[in-house]
Order: structure tokens, then sequence, then C-alpha cells
């Protein structure tokens, strides 16, 4: 096939991005949106059906059925540790994403729905996930939680951060793997990560770390154990208190950051104070990868939805900037990043590889 067609595919909590690119070109771009009825359906894997729906009703729309594609490349979902790069989409990914006691995350789907549409198709068309969430290439000493019964895994923001990492080192004229840089992704949820030699080796990750809009991030230990068996929560709430309506979200009521500041400007001191401890806790996740290189960084660089507030970048930059420039890349770039990662696959510039449910050896 001579035209490079790629699909880049990307399910988030509330709709589905999808983009369609032809080389590094993008010719189309939608982001369909989801129902409260179907968003409410008690497991993710019930939103499967009407996502795909969606995703073949703006391929329809588009004139680019399946069989027009080259490639889909799609967001990974909630796997094992898994290196970075690509992995190619089988049944087997399909059906551990599809079990209902891992993470429940709208990414799962994104390799089933990819699938399906691949097998529309014969031969099958070439499907990809690119930089899954849980991209794994800790450093040793990066393992160790404290306690013996935790062992810490990278889970953060893996796809956005590793492409404006590589996107900044190219702007600066050096190689990805000479760099030491720390991303910070501030959206829903605020997650850090530390990139050294080329591989991503110690993160702060949204439980770990800053609270966010609607994530508590790390909270005391002891008061959080007597909270799940005081018996005044189930399992559910006290999830619920931690991812959705934790952070910002259980002091003010809100996730609408712009609503907050407008707020601020107004005069609401309870709203500033609430968005500086925020800022604060971000810039401690900053100073706390910084040791991990004994302080030898080269950029610090801010991305993801909360990066378009002056205001919260302001604050930021002033807590951190001694420590290396900084870099502001606003919004996020998970579609770019898998379609450029798709167009190195279709080229032969990057292999793939295939899943291992067992443990990565590092």
């Amino acid at each position: 096939m001579d035209r490079e067609l790629i699909l880049a595919l990307n399910p988030g909590s509330t709709s589905t991005k999808l983009a369609l690119y032809e080389g590094e070109k993008e010719i189309l771009r939608e982001s369909v949106c989801h129902s409260p009825e179907e968003l409410a359906l008690p497991r993710i894997q019930e939103q499967l059906p009407g996502r795909l729906r969606g995703v073949r009703d703006f391929l329809k729309e588009s004139g680019y059925p399946p069989s027009e594609l080259s490639l889909i490349a799609a967001r990974g979902g909630f796997l094992p540790p898994i290196n970075a790069g690509a992995y190619r989409i089988d049944l087997a990914m399909v059906e551990y994403l599809s079990r209902p006691d891992i993470g429940q995350h709208a990414s799962n789907l994104a390799a089933q729905i990819a699938f399906l549409l691949s097998r529309e198709r014969t031969p099958s068309l070439p499907a990809i996930i690119y930089d899954g969430v849980t991209t794994d290439q800790l450093c040793s000493l990066a393992r160790y939680s404290g306690s013996a019964l935790f062992t810490r895994e990278s889970v953060c923001h893996c796809l956005n951060m590793r492409a404006v990492a590589m996107k900044t080192a190219k702007e600066m004229g050096r190689p990805y793997g000479e760099v030491n840089f720390i991303v910070v992704h501030m959206g829903g949820g605020v997650s850090l990560s530390l990139h050294s030699g080329g591989r991503l080796i110690d993160i702060v990750s949204d439980d770990e770390g800053p609270m966010s809009p609607e994530r508590s991030g790390k909270v005391p230990c002891i008061k959080l154990i007597r909270a799940c068996y005081s018996g005044e929560y189930n399992r559910r709430e006290m999830l619920q208190a931690i991812r959705g309506s934790g952070g910002i979200k259980s002091y003010l009521g809100t996730t609408d950051m712009v609503a907050l500041e407008e707020r601020i400007e107004r005069g609401d001191s309870q709203a500033e104070e609430i968005l500086r401890a925020m800022v604060l806790q971000v810039a401690k996740g900053v100073g706390e990868l910084s040791v991990v290189v004994d302080g030898r960084i080269d950029r610090i660089i801010i991305t993801g939805g909360l990066a378009r507030s002056e205001k919260i970048v302001s604050w930021l930059s002033k807590r951190v900037e001694f420590l290396a420039p900084l870099t502001v890349i606003p919004g996020e770039f998970e579609l770019e990043a898998l379609a450029a990662g798709g167009l190195r696959v279709l080229r032969g510039e990057e292999p793939v590889q295939t899943l291992i449910t067992g443990p990565l050896p590092h």
C-alpha cells in the first residue's frame, strides 16, 4: 500500500479522540462524545459496543473504511509492565484488557476496538499500541516503596510525556538519549517523570504525589487505613475519594479550573490557597525527581491541560526554575504521538514487540 494512512485512537473518560494521518500530516480529527447513560455503565467493558460504533461512524463519514487504512495506532491500557515503543495488538492482549480484575479505564478499550476493526479486512489490518500507560523503565532503586508488600511500578502519562520530551530534545538539537528532563503532566490527574539516557527511569505517579483537580495524590497512610476500616465507606466510595472526587474537587466541589481562577480574581482566598497548595505539591515532586540524577537537569517540561493556565505555570515556575530552564508545552499530544509511532513502525524504523503477560526482566 503506497499511502501511509494511520488511524490514531485514544478513548478517554467522556469521549473517544480520533485522528487520521497521512504520513506526518494530520488530515482529520474528531472527538466522539458519549452519552451519560453509556458512561454510567458499571464496567468499562460494557462501553465497548458504543465506543466501537462511534469509531466506525467516524471512519464511514470520513470516507476512510478500514480497508483503506495502513495501520491503527491505539492507546495502551492497563497491561502488565511493558517496554516503551510499539506492541502488536493480538488476541492475548485483547483478552487481558477485557478482564474485570484490572484497572478500569477507557484506555483498556482502545486495543479492543483496534483489534475488531483490524479483522474487518483480509488480510488483517496491522494494529499496535504505542507507549502504553504501563510502560515501565524504572531503575532498580526506584522500585522500592518502603514496604516489601508493595513494589513501585511505572504508571503515568507516558505517551504524552515521551512525546514532549523527544520534541524538546529535538528543538534543543540534542539526542533524547543524552539529556536529563523532568516532565510534569498536569491534567485531571498529575504525574511527573524523569527521563535520562533515553529512558523513563523514575516517576511520581498520580496516587503517590501531588493532588490534582480530581485526584487526591498521596494522603496520610494511617488515616487512609482507618477510613477504609471505619465502616463509614465501602470500597467503591474509598476509590472514588482518591480518584474522581479527590483533590481540588474534594475541597472546592468542582474541577472547573477556569471557573476557579475567575473566583480567585474576584478575591476568593480559599480557592487561591488550595490551588497554591496543589502547585506546591507539584513543585515538591519536581524536587524529588531532581535528586535522582544529582540535580543535573537540562530542562523541566510542563505539559497537559493545566499548562494553559498562566497563573498555575507562573506559580510553579517560581518554585522550580532554580533547578533548570522551563519549557511549557500546553495540551496533550497523544494522537500525534500514536501516529508518529505508527509511522515509524510502517517505515521499519522501530520494531514491533509482542506482549508477554509475565514480569519483565530489569
